[in-house]
């Protein structure tokens, strides 16, 4: 091995501290092998007595060193060190990398362009069974070795680039998956806030769409806030659910949705987060996790607005409709019922509605209440509301102002 300088001098980490203060571009020059390199930096390595060295800095600059003389990186050389020390040697190691030998070749990526193009690409495991087929029952011999395939290695074949520039079938759109909302079902652990949302759709005449009601229901007191709206679009959605959630009188801190696009957005999650409020989205498989509201669009919504077309231009008067007698009724005059639960011998939770409240009485009941309630907001004050007129009262304002705002609409 041949270097352009003498070192068989240096015996000390003193001296190879000034000698690297002389110079920081002295380079390994040679023409010899890796073993040669790898024998001189062994010899390096045992003349200073790298392995006896007990100060940091002192193992660093044998190591900066090697790096200069040899030109490899520094964890190369650490690399090399490491194996001086477990085998005694630095043996230089030989092999190559392992690859995966191919089994399906140009010819038979071909077979299978040819079967997808005449069967518009049928699953994986119905287009194994047709290469099968084709050899075994056709004696078609261009499908003796792709018929053994695997179906998990027909969309890998699918994947490459011979295959996408002779495919004839067009691929559908794939569904998009967004990150808005946590996939979860809330657990409100007996606080109200929680709410979950649906929209209801008040039919189709003449292929014109017609009003959409915006259900907002807490989970735990049963409260229940409902808007209307011309359209589910963010133009319109927005400045409702602004105003539906500043009616409720407890502070929001969960929305809980479908996986709906009127809800799932940004302009909405920009607004819950603005108003400090976590948003969820029903789970896939799942048909109980929004099962309030669902039930409140049947036994609330189309109960009292049926299932008639009702056009656009009369969602403002609907919505003055809910602001003055449907937010009193289902709220401090309707009661619903309330479930107690118990687990019976095989160990299953069985849910019994024997308790039958109006949404203001269950949340009077939340231990500690006033901690939730919105700033001005006090259970006195709501219950001077409650206190203003009897259930039968209200009920029978409700339905008096119903037959005339239905007159207003089906008249026009």
């Amino acid at each position: 091995m041949q270097i352009k300088m003498n070192d068989s001098n240096i015996r000390s980490v003193a001296q190879l501290r000034e000698l690297l203060k002389l110079t920081n571009r002295v380079q390994f020059t040679s023409s010899s092998t890796i073993e040669e390199m790898y024998k001189w930096i062994e010899e390096v390595l045992g003349r200073l007595r790298y392995f006896s060295l007990k100060n940091k800095k002192e193992r660093g600059i044998v190591i900066s060193f090697i790096k200069q003389m040899t030109g490899l990186s520094r964890g190369h050389v650490k690399k090399l060190i490491r194996r001086k020390r477990r085998n005694g040697r630095i043996l230089r190691i030989t092999g190559t990398r392992h690859c995966i030998p191919k089994v399906y070749d140009a010819e038979d990526i071909a077979r299978l362009i040819e079967t997808d193009n005449a069967h518009q690409r049928m699953s994986g495991k119905a287009t194994k069974a047709i290469l099968k087929r084709q050899f075994e029952i056709f004696n078609d011999l261009r499908f003796e070795k792709i018929r053994h395939i695997s179906v998990s290695h027909i969309y890998n074949l699918r994947g490459t680039r011979q295959y996408q520039s002779h495919i004839l079938f067009i691929e559908k759109t794939r569904a998009v998956n967004t990150n808005i909302g946590i996939r979860k079902k809330p657990r409100p652990d007996g606080k109200p806030g929680y709410l979950r949302v649906d929209s209801v759709h008040q039919g189709d005449l003449d292929k014109e769409k017609g009003v959409y009601h915006i259900n907002l229901v807490d989970e735990v007191t049963q409260w229940e806030i409902i808007g209307c709206v011309e359209g589910i679009s963010e133009e319109f959605l927005r400045p409702l659910l602004e105003e539906l959630l500043e009616l409720f009188p407890f502070m929001i801190v969960n929305f809980h949705s479908d996986n709906g696009s009127e809800y799932i957005n940004h302009t909405v999650a920009f607004l819950l987060n603005k108003l400090n409020v976590e948003q969820t989205k029903s789970r896939s498989r799942r048909t109980n996790d929004n099962a309030l509201v669902e039930s409140k669009n049947g036994a609330v919504i189309r109960k009292y607005m049926g299932f008639a077309h009702i056009p656009k231009k009369y969602s403002v008067i609907i919505n003055i409709f809910n602001r003055e007698h449907m937010d009193v009724y289902l709220n401090y005059h309707r009661p619903c019922g309330f479930a107690t639960e118990r687990i019976d011998a095989r160990g299953k939770v069985v849910k019994k509605y024997d308790l039958y409240m109006t949404p203001f009485e269950k949340l009077k009941l939340i231990p500690n209440v006033e901690q939730y309630l919105k700033p001005g907001v006090t259970i006195q004050g709501l219950e001077e509301i409650a206190r203003k007129e009897s259930d039968n009262s209200c009920a029978e304002n409700l339905q008096k102002a119903k037959r005339k705002l239905l007159e207003t609409i089906h008249q026009c």
